[in-house]
């Protein structure tokens, strides 16, 4: 089976097109195929299936060959591939996800894709619902990880998320706190970990642990989940770039519809054929 890998700010995917496959179990090939080692290696596997609802349908699935709901970037990337293959027609369209379906916009520069736009929805702001166990919306609040206090705030974007704002954005606090976070009992569905640093009203640094995948380079709803956080605690404006090592986000928290809008960037940087069987996991790259 041919596959596509690509990222956003290197947040990376394999993507196959499962529209004429019918007897894959994907998640038992997505454990294989995303094994940084012994498979192509990246932080989830996209499948492009046929929709009844929308204009495409996305699975996404982590590492460990669990279905996740988008991540913001996945859904930048995967919509650039529908795109350039004509799997669908014009520059908006929309994809059927695990969280519902979603629109997204190409955006062309001198009539070449230039990056995407995509529409997440309104974020989920009252703890019961996202789930965090406290009652109302969970801003600031107090955490402690192996006696460290942490200023963290709970907001659903797709999936539950964690802000941690601090200082500085150390990469041993993440390696070393995320994974606490992320199952601290303040979330009984666990959540992914953001740690932001607030720059300006119109800038973030983030670095983040998302479960299933460890410390990624970037995450695009963790970047929104960061900028919702930030605004209703009164550090941020509605419209923030949220940086990453590689690179920046912008998010809009719209006031108009409540919708939070993220544009990331999409690449393609080879396809290749997966050649063996589950069994033995191997792979043939085939640079394009």
């Amino acid at each position: 089976m041919k596959f596509f890998k690509m990222h956003g700010l290197g947040n990376d995917f394999v993507l196959f097109d499962g529209r004429d496959v019918e007897t894959v179990d994907w998640n038992a090939l997505a454990e294989k195929v995303l094994n940084r080692h012994t498979g192509v290696g990246a932080d989830g596997m996209l499948v492009l299936l046929r929709s009844a609802i929308a204009d495409a349908r996305m699975r996404v699935i982590g590492p460990d060959g669990s279905e996740t709901a988008p991540n913001g970037i996945d859904l930048c990337v995967f919509s650039r591939f529908c795109f350039e293959n004509g799997v669908v027609r014009g520059t908006a369209f929309t994809v059927e996800t695990g969280a519902g379906v979603m629109r997204a916009r190409i955006l062309l520069k001198g009539g070449r894709p230039d990056g995407v736009r995509v529409d997440l929805g309104k974020p989920v702001l009252d703890a019961k619902d996202i789930p965090a166990s406290v009652d109302g919306r969970a801003i600031d609040l107090n955490l402690t990880a192996h006696g460290r206090s942490f200023s963290c705030s709970a907001i659903r974007v797709g999936t539950p998320h964690a802000v941690v704002f601090a200082d500085s954005r150390n990469e041993a606090d993440v390696q070393e706190y995320g994974p606490l976070i992320a199952c601290d009992p303040l979330f009984p569905d666990g959540a992914d970990v953001g740690f932001a640093e607030v720059i300006s009203n119109e800038r973030i640094r983030l670095r983040t642990w998302m479960r299933g995948a460890g410390n990624t380079l970037a995450c695009g709803t963790g970047a929104c989940a960061a900028a919702v956080a930030g605004f209703l605690s009164g550090r941020t404006g509605r419209n923030v770039s949220v940086e990453f090592a590689r690179g920046a986000l912008p998010v809009e928290w719209s006031e108009a519809d409540g919708h939070v809008y993220l544009t990331g960037p999409a690449e393609t940087v080879f396809s290749g054929v997966w050649t063996q069987s589950l069994a033995k996991g191997a792979v043939q790259k085939v640079l394009s």
